[in-house]
């Protein structure tokens, strides 16, 4: 018998109750919620239980939800059942303020260096990581460049031609 997106909700929920949320399915890829404090132990479980059995990190990346206050950084970890070949998305926030989330190299191997590209980027501090340096930016950078922190064009320019790009210009007309 393969495994379901209901029978994964239904262990999640038997074992965390209320604190695995926000469970959506999109393209048969179930996706759901757990508070950071709880990453390693969703993870665990996840990895342990005989049913569930996802023991293949695929992924491990974050994306900026600047308009979540106290939300806004969410690291996203996609794992894989190989035997039933079945994927799973999960998703933990945490603020801009205080990005930690604990590390999950000790579980996946493979987290080491997909973690430290999520620090790199994003600026998540992955807490008992054994070497979270940059991997792909000069270590000089004081910033985190896919975090929505500044414009994506430069206001001041006047060599642009708004036209061009389909803002401003004379064939600006409404049509019904």
């Amino acid at each position: 018998m393969s495994l379901t997106n209901e029978q994964i909700k239904n262990a999640l929920e038997a074992k965390f109750g209320t604190d695995v949320n926000t469970f959506e399915e999109s393209f048969g890829m179930m996706s759901f919620h757990a508070p950071k404090d709880l990453n390693l132990k969703v993870l665990q479980f996840l990895f342990d239980d005989e049913t569930l059995r996802f023991r293949f990190l695929t992924d491990i990346t974050a994306v900026h939800y600047p308009d979540r206050v106290g939300e806004e950084l969410a690291v996203v970890y996609h794992l894989h059942n190989m035997i039933d070949n079945v994927r799973l998305r999960f998703k933990v926030f945490t603020s801009i303020k205080d990005p930690k989330i604990f590390t999950a190299t000790r579980l996946y191997e493979s987290a080491n260096w997909m973690e430290r590209e999520t620090y790199d980027f994003f600026g998540i501090d992955f807490v008992g990581h054994p070497n979270l340096i940059r991997i792909l930016n000069v270590p000089e950078m004081d910033y985190f460049p896919m975090r929505k922190e500044f414009p994506l064009e430069d206001q001041t320019r006047i060599d642009k031609d708004d036209e061009m790009f389909g803002r401003g210009g004379k064939d600006d007309i409404v049509h019904p």
